[in-house]
């Protein structure tokens, strides 16, 4: 990048405790402009003196600084190039991550360059959470069980982070068993202001990320700016690219009053996310503002903003203020810190108070804080939101949509478990693998029964039917972090034990704190021993349930929902509930606060009105209703001032990269280049830069394609992207089995993203995945045309290619919703998709397609495939691609029928800027890096 110029004349010096800084000035630069910074959301200020900082008339020049300086509610398109000050990487989207850039450097030496010139110019802090399942639970051991497990499987995987530690600078690993990686950025790697020596001088300025997990969002609770984006992208990124965007629009969202009494932080982020969702924000940023945000801890901005992507935006954001201030001193940073935060953000118009003007938003929502009721979102989409006086209502309304009906029975199942087997086997055999659902990934309905299965237990019998709770899990970054919730779960769960109420025996639960400072509060306020006879046990420190980490179902209760077709409930306090993601086996998910998380393991259903119906009855058969143990704000204020102290943070933070004996002891190797096994099962290197020409072709168009899938709306990044499970029977399967891998070690898919062939093998093969092609079949299933025979998408994409024929696949609306997984659009270019036609696209998976250089295209003028009378069986044709392609051109689609009629169509280009018209003629974004790279050398 060319040098940094000062056309403005604002950097200056600010004076603070630490001493002397050099800044860039937006008051100066909104003198010199001629606007109000006022008027201007704090995101684009934000964005304004990333901008006036890194101008340097190439990447930024001095029009693009004006053109932000002057923003509009409705701006006008252009892109401009952000600089992140950092990178944030979570072990899923990170060892793929790592994977790509040790053969970028692979390729390099095999150019004859030096490979040490593919490095992290960009700080990037990876945590490893993802990886811990839920074998073992409901036992003291679960834990120790849960990391021995997690090491087992994924010593190959953390060898390679180990690597990655040594072999590249910029680049720390914080290991297993410390936290949610969104959580360890609140609470300890986020500065919300930098004060790094750069250039011979100590320069301060805002907080900026990009993290390849969608939830990074999290960390705009605390006013730091920062999403999710792809892994390819962040590769980019950390390689001193900057990340291309268009000026967005930004949504103001008003907040008022106080939360009500029984209202959670939970509650609120599923109100707001309906509201959000329905409003229509995607690409949008979204900023909080009004006199609410002063009776909001942080914990709960950080709730709210965690949740953007299920609400669609690309960031919630809070401005900085005392909060924020507060809660940098609540988690134990240095004072002299604080200090420079409050007196940076005050100089740049950047912290807000009571009494900061409204800025000027592109549209305003409003919500009366005290509006907000107890609600849990399912049973498919985080946005449905369902206030809890109606659950057991909608429950049975939604019972249609699995295709059954309340009251459904079949013949009883008896299990066979014998007299005096002690219940907690549901946690302790079960977690040595004799379990079903996702520790199988080949269980399944056996037909179109239903109903009702008895469950016996020692002493007891009880019925498994619709609704049934079999996995109540406390999970996910969005309310691990949040003590005002987990203190409340303590508390609930202290008076259901005083007052003799028990879990029903057949629900697997689980608690999974997001850092081990959740842990210690829990333990010094005395309210884990509650949890813990509830059979909360901790299971873990990582994402668990919310990614799919459920771990098996217990053997007899696998057996009962299978048997009897059983539509199974699961809540939990995370953030994604699609479906096939909690659990295989379970259909209904619901998102709750984790107070409600341990109500419904009490009950032991989802098929109740909890506002109404007694959660159970005590030792003396009187019944014990949910009001009767439900905690007040009093209470729960009252132990966070007790028990949440800085110290706390201190303490663990302090050994932060440390990391178990397990880690320690593991090998670190050494050197700048990796050395690949060819036998390795995990990690292998992709084909993406092999045999790469020096210089890109020119883009054609795409000829004679066929259908690979022909999808409806809301299909997510779950359905496309492996994740899970990796079913004995499926094509990844097969080759793991082929490859000597036994059954009971295939781990799961995320564990194997940085194997190729293991994940395009899972790409389009989720269990709910419903491919018209295909009508009346659930899973990865198409068909190859023009020989009519059903088979695997893999193996259909394989026979395609062998017989040269392009693909491309038709999708609905919001393709691509969901995590930000890089491997939806790797394993589906893997499989030789050309081009993706949809109603729209979510931001992330969108900008990953191009990406990785394949090309989406979205219908126009309301058409889709049922208006165009598409079947999927036609061949198509795609002109205008090279003819020369601009940012957003319409381009012609032929298709042909068997019988020679033709459909013909236009598609807008979904190359939205310049630069992805580059990425996409290289190849891909990384293509497009390495031969600027190579270049240069």
């Amino acid at each position: 990048m060319a040098e940094r110029r000062d056309p403005f004349g604002v950097r200056t010096t600010l004076e603070t405790p630490g001493g002397p800084v050099v800044i860039y000035s937006l008051p100066k630069l909104a003198e010199a402009a001629g606007v109000d910074l006022d008027r201007l959301p704090f995101t684009i200020r934000i964005l304004l003196e990333n901008l006036l900082r890194n101008l340097d008339g190439e990447t930024v020049t001095e029009d693009d600084v004006l053109a932000l300086a002057r923003w509009q509610p409705k701006p006008d398109g252009r892109e401009i190039g952000w600089m992140p000050s950092r990178v944030l990487l979570q072990d899923f989207t990170g060892v793929p991550a790592v994977v790509d850039l040790a053969a970028m450097r692979s390729a390099v030496a095999r150019m004859g360059g030096d490979p040490k010139r593919i490095n992290p110019l960009v700080p990037a802090d990876l945590v490893i959470d993802h990886s811990v399942i839920v074998d073992a639970f409901g036992t003291q051991y679960a834990f120790f069980y849960n990391v021995e497990k997690e090491f087992e499987r994924n010593r190959e995987r953390y060898t390679l982070l180990r690597w990655a530690q040594n072999a590249f600078d910029n680049f720390r690993v914080v290991p297993p068993g410390t936290g949610i990686v969104h959580q360890v950025n609140l609470e300890y790697l986020a500065k919300v202001v930098h004060r790094r020596e750069e250039h011979g001088e100590v320069r301060a300025y805002p907080d900026t990320l990009v993290g390849t997990d969608s939830h990074t969002t999290m960390v705009n609770g605390m006013g730091v700016l920062g999403w999710g984006v792809g892994g390819i992208e962040a590769e980019a990124v950390m390689l001193g690219q900057p990340y291309f965007m268009q000026v967005p629009e930004v949504v103001g969202f008003r907040l008022t009053g106080h939360l009500p009494e029984g209202a959670t932080a939970t509650d609120l982020v599923l109100t707001v996310t309906q509201m959000l969702r329905k409003k229509g924000v995607v690409g949008k940023f979204v900023e909080f503002f009004g006199p609410g945000l002063s009776n909001l801890p942080l914990a709960d901005r950080a709730t709210i903003g965690n949740m953007a992507p299920e609400y669609g935006a690309t960031c919630g954001f809070f401005p900085v203020d005392g909060e924020t201030l507060g809660y940098l001193r609540l988690t134990g940073r240095d004072e002299e810190h604080i200090a420079l935060v409050e007196r940076y953000c005050k100089e740049q118009g950047l912290f807000r108070t009571d009494q900061t003007p409204d800025p000027v938003y592109s549209d305003v929502l409003e919500l009366d804080l005290g509006d907000v009721e107890p609600s849990l979102a399912g049973p498919r989409r985080p946005q449905d939101r369902v206030p809890l006086r109606e659950a057991g209502r909608a429950f049975r309304e939604a019972l249609a949509t699995f295709g059954k009906k309340p009251g459904d029975t079949s013949v009883p199942f008896r299990t066979g478990a014998e007299p005096g087997r002690e219940a907690a086997r549901v946690g302790t055999a079960a977690a040595a693998g004799d379990g079903a659902g996702a520790g199988t990934g080949d269980a399944g309905s056996s037909g179109e029964g239903g109903g009702v299965a008895v469950l016996t237990r020692p002493k007891t019998t009880t019925e498994l039917t619709h609704g049934s709770v079999v996995i109540a899990a406390i999970t996910s970054c969005t309310n691990t972090s949040n003590p005002s919730v987990m203190l409340a779960a303590g508390l609930l769960a202290k008076k259901a034990v005083e007052r003799g109420l028990t879990v029903k025996p057949y629900v697997k639960t689980s608690l999974a704190p997001g850092s081990r400072v959740v842990t210690d509060y829990l333990r010094e306020a005395g309210l884990l021993p509650y949890l813990e006879a509830l059979r909360f046990h901790v299971v873990g420190y990582g994402c668990t349930t919310c990614i799919g980490n459920s771990g098996a179902l217990p053997e007899d209760v696998a057996q009962a929902i299978t048997e009897n077709d059983l539509v199974a409930a699961a809540v939990l306090s995370g953030n994604r509930n699609f479906e096939g993601r909690i659990n295989p086996l379970v259909k209904a998910n619901y998102l709750a606060s984790p107070p409600l998380v341990v109500a419904y393991a009490l009950a032991g259903t989802v098929d109740i009105n909890l506002l109404e119906d007694p959660l159970g009855y005590d030792p003396n058969g009187r019944p014990v209703y949910l009001r009767d143990i439900w905690p007040t704000q009093e209470e729960i204020q009252e132990t966070i001032r007790q028990v949440v102290r800085p110290e706390l943070f201190k303490k663990e933070y302090a050994r932060v990269f440390e990391g178990p004996e397990q880690w320690r002891q593991l090998p670190a190797p050494t050197g700048e280049l990796y050395e690949w096994d060819p036998n390795s099962t995990y990690i292998q290197e992709p084909p993406f830069f092999k045999d790469m020409a020096d210089e890109p072709g020119r883009p054609e168009d795409i000829v004679r394609a066929r259908v690979l899938a022909l999808l409806g709306d809301s299909i997510t990044t779950d359905h496309i992207s492996p994740a899970g499970s990796i079913p004995k029977n499926s094509p990844a399967g097969q080759y793991l089995l082929e490859h000597g891998v036994q059954w009971e070690e295939f781990n799961t898919y995320g564990s194997r993203r940085g194997n190729h062939e293991v994940m395009m093998r899972g790409t389009f093969a989720n269990i709910r995945l419903r491919n018209q092609l295909v009508p009346g079949t659930e899973g990865g299933w198409t068909l190859h045309i023009p020989s009519g025979e059903k088979t695997t998408i893999y193996d259909a994409a394989m026979r395609y290619q062998r017989e040269g024929t392009p693909l491309i696949v038709i999708g609905g609306k919001e393709y691509g919703t969901g995590s930000s997984r890089d491997w939806a659009a790797k394993g589906t270019y893997l499989l030789g998709v050309k081009a993706v036609i949809a109603e729209s696209f979510e931001r992330i998976h969108r900008s990953n397609l191009v990406g990785m250089g394949v090309l989406p295209l979205q219908f126009v003028d309301g058409q889709n495939a049922a208006t165009l009378g598409l079947t999927g069986t036609e061949e198509y044709f795609i002109t205008g691609i090279g003819e020369g392609l601009t940012p957003r051109k319409r381009l012609q689609v032929t298709a042909r029928r068997d019988d020679g009629s033709e459909v013909r169509f236009e598609v807008l280009c979904r190359l939205d800027t310049p630069i992805e018209v580059e990425y996409y003629r290289h190849g891909g974004i990384l293509q497009k890096v390495l031969r600027q790279i190579m270049q240069a050398a």
